[in-house]
């Protein structure tokens, strides 16, 4: 007997509409930043994913109260924290738990959070977020024989600090630890993806004074937080970008909102190379769409605005069915090429080759080893008539990876460890039957 497991009858041009859900990784940081407020909060268009469920159960076991109403509401109170230790059976299912360091210092002077989980697509740069805590006069120690880290708050926040490289959740942690600093904290070279932004106009709607010019952000530590109205979050521009792709590698015809080009420009820029069908039908509603056959086109990850490194692997599925070989080269991570081998299973022509790169250590923003062997780049080359097979999933992107992939492979695939990708998907099986395709949970 199937657990865990998609069954695809593939190889059908999907073809429809798609509500675009709210962005994962803007909602969990929004969620623990409203635990901050010494009130009830409301957020709308928040997507009921597992990591969203997950992080309730962690607040309700740390006192707070956080459910789900309708209509994609959710209501979160952090008044009723009274623990400043987060589990490890909690922190160990996703990385955001270590952004309670900030409501947990705040309100303790004290906190243990254990190492983070979520998907393990390489090291974890954590040396950078705990070296920009303690620039900020936090003291923080790990303990390798708990696995916890331990932070220490005497007095509030100040000062500034540069990240050598730009990392997403750092900027966000320094955000929320500076909201109600001593004086003011700048952060250089600040990460700009648009989820920190999203972060950014909830505090600063709830009195925050976050101000942010390019990859640079000041904010004056203001004594409380408060709103009176429900926070909208943004869509989820990683669902976008697999529903688009979804559509062009079936050969089908895909019509999403809401999405604003901002989030999604530079995986549009790389797309309109291909020679994909493309239409902006008005500010938040794109229509992508197979005219022609596509052409190979070679992209490398990087921080927004660039390509982003969640875009890469369904880019590789769409790309075994463009004609000619593109280069896929990943300097996010280290080990986002779980699904090659997958996909090699289908019949995909795939192999992974080496490029020539000045300062490696500087060209890469994870924590790069000169002693260690790395395989950052693959060749792809299409188009490709992929057909079934039986798949296994290792990480949320791969998830949505291997599953467009059966949906564009001819006859019956099953797909493995689905759960996976209901991390970050939310109603992955019913939007996509929505399109037409043939895709059941067993």
């Amino acid at each position: 007997m199937l657990e865990d497991a998609f069954i695809i009858e593939g190889g059908k041009p999907l073809k429809g509409q798609v509500q675009l859900s709210g962005a994962k990784n803007a909602a969990l940081k929004i969620i623990i930043a409203a635990t901050m407020l010494d009130q009830e909060v409301r957020l709308e268009h928040v997507p009921f994913i597992k990591d969203v469920d997950e992080l309730f159960n962690l607040i309700s076991d740390l006192g707070g109260e956080a459910s789900r109403l309708d209509n994609r509401q959710v209501v979160v109170d952090g008044r009723g924290i009274k623990k400043n230790q987060v589990e490890l059976l909690y922190g160990s299912k996703i990385r955001t738990s270590f952004m309670f360091f900030a409501p947990l210092l705040y309100k303790f002077r004290t906190a243990f959070i254990p190492n983070p989980g979520g998907c393990r697509l390489g090291a974890r740069s954590i040396d950078r977020v705990i070296e920009a805590m303690r620039r900020l006069g936090l003291q923080v120690e790990y303990n390798s024989a708990t696995g916890y880290y331990q932070a220490q708050m005497k007095s509030r926040p100040s000062g500034s600090y540069t990240f050598t490289k730009p990392s997403h959740t750092a900027t966000e942690l320094l955000i929320m630890l500076s909201v109600f600093a001593r004086g003011q904290v700048t952060i250089r070279n600040a990460a700009q993806e648009p989820e920190i932004d999203d972060l950014i106009l909830f505090f600063n709607q709830s009195g925050a004074k976050i101000n942010r010019q390019g990859n640079d952000i000041t904010i004056e530590g203001v004594t409380k937080l408060s709103r009176q109205k429900p926070f909208t979050v943004m869509s989820d521009r990683i669902e976008a970008v697999t529903y688009a792709v979804l559509g062009l590698a079936t050969k089908g015809d895909v019509i999403l909102h809401p999405i604003k080009e901002s989030t999604i420009k530079a995986f549009v820029e790389k797309l309109r190379q291909t020679g994909a069908g493309i239409e902006q039908q008005d500010e938040v509603t794109w229509r992508f769409f197979y005219k022609q056959p596509l052409k190979s086109v070679n992209i490398e990850t990087a921080p927004h605005p660039g390509f982003m490194t969640d875009w890469q692997p369904v880019w590789a599925v769409l790309m075994t069915q463009a004609s000619g070989v593109s280069i896929i080269h990943e300097r996010i991570y280290e080990n986002r090429f779980s699904y090659v081998n997958e996909l090699k299973k289908l019949g995909a022509d795939i192999d992974f080759v080496e490029l020539p790169v000045d300062n490696p250590a500087n060209y890469y923003h994870f924590n790069y080893d000169a002693q260690k062997s790395y395989n950052q780049v693959i060749k792809v080359r299409g188009p490709k008539t992929l057909h079934n097979g039986a798949l296994k999933i290792e990480d949320l992107r791969a998830g949505a990876t291997l599953a467009i992939a059966a949906l564009t492979a001819q006859g019956e695939s099953v797909v493995n460890e689905v759960s996976h990708l209901e991390r970050g998907y939310e109603d992955f099986v019913l939007k996509v039957k929505k399109l037409g395709g043939v895709i059941k949970k067993v």
